[in-house]
């Protein structure tokens, strides 16, 4: 389906561009939303009589986006969750979670403007943006531990999941080299001791 954006829209194009598109992605995102036209002839008629209004509206939403932006960007939200000793979740966190966490935190974030591939199934910060506006992305993390004293250990840069597993690793290293010392420790005087002795000769005795 051909249409016209209203908007700009990722990497389909800007504002007023004759673009064609999948037709589920038409009829379930882009005309519900007001985001495109359908382009028929009447739609490019009503869209050169509204695009200056267009074109001031979509400037006006970009103005209030990147004031919302400079207060956003780099924020961290925690979200706890359960999970198991490999970091895996019980469960996974969605845009819906994120939303609601962002606006727990004084945010009007709605899921849609949540730009997350996949559902998140793994404790650890992850990093992702939010669609303020077509052109304004602020980067946020999300710190998803078990308690919030992980989630705070997270945030200084311990990696909690493997923590046990590197302490063991420590350990072991430990205890290797204290009987690597041990071992020296133990040879060491029996080997200069022997290195020391020469055999007495036959007639040099008195």
């Amino acid at each position: 389906m051909q249409v016209i954006l209203l908007e700009r829209i990722g990497r389909l194009g800007q504002m007023g561009d004759v673009v064609t598109v999948k037709d589920g992605y038409a009829r379930n995102f882009l005309l519900p939303q007001g985001k495109a036209l359908r382009a028929t002839e009447a739609n490019r008629k009503r869209f050169e009589r509204e695009k200056s209004q267009l074109e001031a509206r979509n400037l006006e939403l970009k103005t209030e986006a990147e004031a919302v932006s400079r207060k956003l960007d780099g924020q961290s939200f925690v979200i706890l969750r359960q999970a198991g000793d490999s970091g895996q979740l019980y469960g996974s966190v969605s845009t819906r979670d994120i939303a609601e966490a962002l606006t727990a935190g004084g945010f009007s974030i709605e899921r849609r403007q949540v730009m997350l591939d996949r559902p998140i199934k793994s404790l650890g910060l992850h990093e992702l943006r939010i669609a303020l506006h077509p052109e304004v992305l602020p980067h946020v993390t999300i710190n998803v531990a078990r308690s919030s004293d992980e989630a705070e250990r997270q945030a200084r840069g311990e990696a909690v999941t493997a923590k046990a597993m590197d302490e063991a690793e420590e350990a072991a290293e430990a205890a290797r080299r204290a009987a690597e010392a041990l071992f020296e420790e133990g040879a060491g005087p029996a080997t200069e001791e022997a290195e020391g002795e020469e055999p007495a000769e036959d007639g040099e005795a008195e």
